[in-house]
């Protein structure tokens, strides 16, 4: 993408609507404009992203901190304008790690999560000076006081905790039942006590995350309750001092024209007493809410063109140059069990909508973005905005299948101005 150009639209007064709302998308002259350079194509507008932050902040009214999950989107220019907007970062990998460090964050604000963590990845995350590593399972601990004690560290670790249940209401459900994730409650006060016993590790605090995308805010005050009742259960098997506490915030957010926000305040309004509660008893530092989609989903956007068209059995379908390979989550194959589509709408369209079939450049018929979706006529050519795009996008992709064009990604930054903000790497003779 070339740099901004002289006539980028700006942010007009009247466009300054709540940067962190979740369903106004920006001025299509953006969305054209970023597209302009190529598509498929991923834009983020960091201005939502800090805009998210601060009305996170304000709900809570500074009772908990934040921290960024970088699996929901490791793009480097976002984790660069992450800094000082997030109090920290959480990584799920050792790649993800150097990237976070590349991007300019302090090893010692980040947190190292993951169910599968190589021996490999532990040393070298110990050796850059990791603030704390998530011990998931006794063997991990093991393996983590082993590489501490070949460094000559005493590391701080967090041990994650898997409760055994999670309230109805949450898309993607960690706890209950055999998990991957965490130590199991019922056996966690033997596991912590043989963690804390380590000798080149500090058991720091503890991690719960046992669900993610829910829209009910009834559903997420039972789960975060949840996890403060086994919270201070556990604290006396940790170490002394303020002890670090990290919240999986399973904030979901409106993928479909049927969802309604999650109501925010309601969620703060609920969990204000609960929080202060905690905060009198003077075990806890001030408590960590862990957020991926929440903070960047609504602020993304993918823009794919309209190939060709064409009408079969009685339905229009426009063939889209991404699809599937590039968004793999609008195509409903990351976790949805019924597809729906994502909301979208045609930029620059007019007139009556009709239903149309949107469907990537895969050989294969699963490659679909949208079915029976309520567009303005389609036509070769157009541009099709998937909202709701911030997260999951093209890391969670299949962006190898068919080696068609990686998808490009690009930011609004804190001026109103389209940049380039591409990391992955091209396909030389393809793109």
């Amino acid at each position: 993408m070339s740099p901004p150009a002289a006539d980028l639209p700006g942010w007009a007064e009247a466009d300054m609507i709540d940067l962190a709302d979740d369903l106004t998308p920006p001025d299509d002259a953006i969305l054209a404009r970023a597209a302009a350079a190529g598509t498929p194509l991923y834009l983020y507008d960091l201005r939502r992203v800090t805009a998210r932050a601060a009305r996170l902040r304000e709900a809570f009214g500074g009772r908990l901190g934040l921290s960024f999950a970088v699996k929901a989107n490791p793009n480097p220019t976002l984790l660069r304008a992450m800094i000082g907007v997030v109090d920290t970062l959480d990584v799920s990998s050792g790649g993800e790690l150097a990237q976070a460090i590349a991007a300019g964050w302090d090893a010692g604000r980040i947190s190292f999560t993951g169910p599968a963590k190589r021996e490999a990845e532990i040393r070298r995350a110990l050796a850059v000076g990791l603030g704390e590593l998530v011990v998931e399972s006794l063997a991990e601990a093991r393996m983590a006081d082993a590489a501490a004690a070949e460094l000559g560290l005493r590391q701080a670790v967090v041990a994650r905790i898997a409760p055994d249940r999670v309230p109805k209401g949450f898309g993607d459900q960690m706890a209950g039942r055999p998990s991957p994730f965490g130590i199991d409650a019922e056996m966690a006060a033997d596991t912590l006590a043989q963690i804390a016993a380590l000798p080149n590790l500090r058991l720091a605090g503890l991690h719960f995350y046992s669900g993610t995308q829910c829209l009910r805010a009834d559903a997420v005050v039972e789960n975060w309750r949840i996890f403060l009742g086994l919270a201070r259960g556990l604290a006396p098997l940790c170490e002394g001092g303020k002890l670090r506490l990290i919240l999986g915030a399973g904030l979901g957010i409106p993928y479909h024209e049927t969802d309604a926000p999650l109501d925010l305040s309601a969620v703060a309004d609920a969990i204000a007493p609960d929080l202060d509660a905690l905060a009198a008893e003077g075990r806890f530092a001030r408590p960590l809410l862990e957020l991926g989609r929440y903070l960047v989903g609504p602020a993304g956007w993918f823009l794919t063109r309209v190939v060709a068209v064409k009408d079969s059995r009685g339905q229009r379908i426009g063939l889209c140059d991404g699809g599937m390979n590039a968004h793999l989550a609008a195509s409903g194959h990351f976790g949805m069990v019924i597809h729906r589509n994502y909301r979208l709408h045609l930029v620059g369209g007019s007139g009556e909508a009709e239903p149309v079939n949107l469907t990537g450049p895969l050989c294969t018929s699963i490659d679909r973005l949208a079915q029976g979706a309520m567009l303005p006529r389609v036509e070769p050519g157009a541009l099709v905005a998937i909202h709701m795009s911030g997260a999951y996008g093209p890391t969670t992709s299949p962006v190898n299948f068919i080696s068609h064009p990686i998808p490009r990604e690009a930011v609004v930054t804190e001026a109103g101005e389209v940049v380039a903000a591409d990391w992955l790497p091209r396909r030389p003779g393809v793109e």
